[in-house]
């Protein structure tokens, strides 16, 4: 199948985040970055943007009774950057972790400034 979007990964806080995961929960990602690389429209149960932020994103994973995050934003329209990710525990995203990818997302797009 044809690849629409490109899935790059900014530093190595998601690479950190999936070293650490079982082979199942690996697959399931894998399975969702599939849909995001070749669905024109992808599900809002995949991809969400976060309320009140400018160009964030969350990739959603459910796997068994858990749930995991993984925050992303869109780079010249067909590729996605990951930035931190989190096994959920509540209802609600912690705050914490939106601010620490939006830093990572700002941190991303100066130091593209710098390389441009």
């Amino acid at each position: 199948m044809k690849e629409i979007r490109k899935i790059i990964f900014y530093e190595k806080y998601f690479a950190d985040f999936y070293s650490e995961l079982p082979e199942s929960i690996r697959r399931k990602i894998a399975y969702v970055f599939d849909i995001i690389r070749q669905t024109e429209r992808v599900p809002v149960k995949f991809l969400k943007h976060i309320e009140g932020t400018n160009g964030l994103y969350e990739i959603r994973i459910e796997y068994e009774s858990n749930i995991y995050r993984i925050f992303c934003c869109f780079d010249s329209g067909q590729i996605v950057v990951l930035f931190n990710a989190f096994q959920k525990k509540t209802e609600k995203t912690p705050q914490v972790e939106i601010k620490k990818a939006l830093k990572l997302k700002d941190d991303y797009f100066n130091k593209k400034l710098k390389n441009d």
